[in-house]
């Protein structure tokens, strides 16, 4: 069952698609977007969480610069677009979005107050982040761009974070990956795994670099972990 929700923050109101298991109450998990908004992929994968018995809000976080972006990666124009939002985005006011997500979910009902976070590009950015700055239960992040910006932050991770890297990332250079993985390689909270012949949003479906073998194992072990961080 998915339906529209809506979010509180201290200046207005965002909304979210929320994706509901059929057994309640159940575990929560914040999905957060890539550049093109909460377009049919974000959507599709809270549907794949709600599947396999998680409470899925994805919440729109450009609602500051336009709320319900909504494209692809499939046009010049679409993409031109999504970096043109990717340059106007608050990181700071986003992340205060996702700890009022992460809240709000916790709230409902539907929830049994464990929730998690989960992003993807941008949203791994952001889901790292949420490990080092928010009460999230655990979190996941799908190759992230520009968390080499932001290690220093590393030393506020207080509950599980998993770290899927691609070894080709086309938008992470060689020396931020290395750096990363040489900052938390050692840190007991952190699990990371690399995918050394893929390239950026290798595990979004129908992307240009899906790689549907590595999509699988890599949300295999987001699965699993899911279910340990949020038991």
């Amino acid at each position: 069952m998915s339906k529209t929700m809506q979010i509180t923050a201290s200046d207005g109101s965002f909304s979210g698609y929320l994706a509901l298991p059929a057994s309640l109450p159940a575990p929560g998990v914040v999905v957060l977007q890539e550049i093109f908004g909460v377009n049919y992929a974000m959507r599709e994968i809270c549907d794949g969480l709600a599947a396999n018995g998680y409470c899925a809000l994805c919440p729109d976080l450009f609602w500051r610069i336009e709320p319900g972006i909504d494209i692809t990666d499939k046009t010049g124009e679409e993409l031109k677009r999504a970096f043109g939002l990717f340059g106007l985005f608050d990181v700071d006011a986003g992340m205060t979005d996702i700890a009022n997500s992460i809240a709000a979910l916790r709230k409902r009902g539907a929830c049994n107050g464990l929730v998690g976070t989960l992003g993807y590009c941008l949203g791994g950015k952001l889901a790292y982040l949420a490990a080092t700055s928010t009460d999230t239960n655990g979190s996941v992040s799908y190759y992230g761009v520009g968390i080499d910006a932001h290690l220093d932050e590393a030393r506020n991770i207080q509950t599980p974070l998993l770290m899927h890297i691609a070894g080709k990332d086309e938008f992470v250079p060689p020396s931020a990956r290395k750096k990363i993985i040489s900052h938390l390689k050692d840190n007991p909270l952190v699990e990371i795994y690399t995918y050394p012949q893929r390239d950026h949003a290798f595990a979004r479906p129908g992307g240009a670099h899906f790689h549907e073998k590595d999509a699988a194992l890599a949300n295999g072990r987001s699965l699993s972990f899911l279910q340990r961080a949020l038991k």
